[in-house]
């Protein structure tokens, strides 16, 4: 059976929990995990005491912030509880201030160097062969395509994946990913990129460093690698 709702009016004199607060109390309440069924809209209504038009708007909000998956004609689950929405938040916000915030992305891309820097000694303790073989592959395709003039955002966020993987840490990696998902799509306010063999040479600049077995020389890789869009952004600032 599961565990009784929690109460609509706390009696502590605080603010009663709205609907989506209280559903989110049942999955915690009810230990359930990601991919677990949750219960049916005439259910949930039920539980409550609200009406399913207010269970219906509740879960929206709770789907678009990946805490319950809707699939139609199966029914409501527990979410992945992905950073999905913290992305989009955060490209959001970099993209509508970025014409009068020009130290957004500057902040991001200061976040991401100093995460993935502090992680450079276990870098290069841990980083296996196969995974270096697979970066090498990667920064030679991002080679290739710079000398055509053209980008490669998969193989830059692949890259960047598989560098921080080591760490041991799902949610530093996770959050890396999220930086460079909301980088990629601020980097578009401030004009087409510039320096793409610098860019991609710089990412066997840094398998280098991993192979040498020096955290020191990896620390200096990774702050060289972020060079090229500090002076893409210098030279937007000042064609503004």
């Amino acid at each position: 059976m599961a565990t009784q709702w929690p109460a609509a009016e706390d009696r502590t004199g605080r603010e009663p929990l709205s609907v989506v607060d209280r559903i989110k109390q049942y999955i915690l309440l009810n230990r359930l995990s990601p991919g677990d069924p949750m219960p049916t809209e005439h259910e949930l209504s039920d539980q409550l005491a609200v009406s399913r038009s207010r269970i219906r708007e509740a879960m929206k909000t709770l789907s678009a912030l990946d805490i319950v998956e809707v699939r139609h004609g199966y029914g409501t689950f527990v979410g992945t509880l992905s950073l999905t929405g913290l992305a989009e938040s955060l490209a959001f916000r970099g993209m509508l201030t970025s014409h009068r915030d020009k130290h957004f992305l500057a902040d991001l891309i200061d976040l991401r160097e100093l995460l993935e820097i502090d992680w450079a000694p276990l870098i290069v303790e841990r980083l296996d062969t196969e995974a270096l073989a697979a970066m090498r592959a990667l920064a030679t395709t991002m080679v290739d395509l710079a000398a055509q003039g053209r980008e490669f955002p998969v193989e830059d966020r692949q890259f960047h994946q598989l560098l921080v993987s080591t760490s041991g840490n799902a949610l530093v990696g996770q959050l890396l990913d999220v930086f460079w998902q909301v980088h990629s799509l601020v980097a578009e306010t401030i004009g087409p990129p510039t320096h793409l063999e610098e860019t991609a040479q710089a990412h066997h600049a840094i398998i280098d460093a991993i192979e040498s077995g020096s955290a020191e020389a990896l620390e200096a890789a990774i702050r060289r690698h972020y060079e090229p869009i500090r002076e893409r952004m210098r030279r937007s600032a000042g064609a503004d």
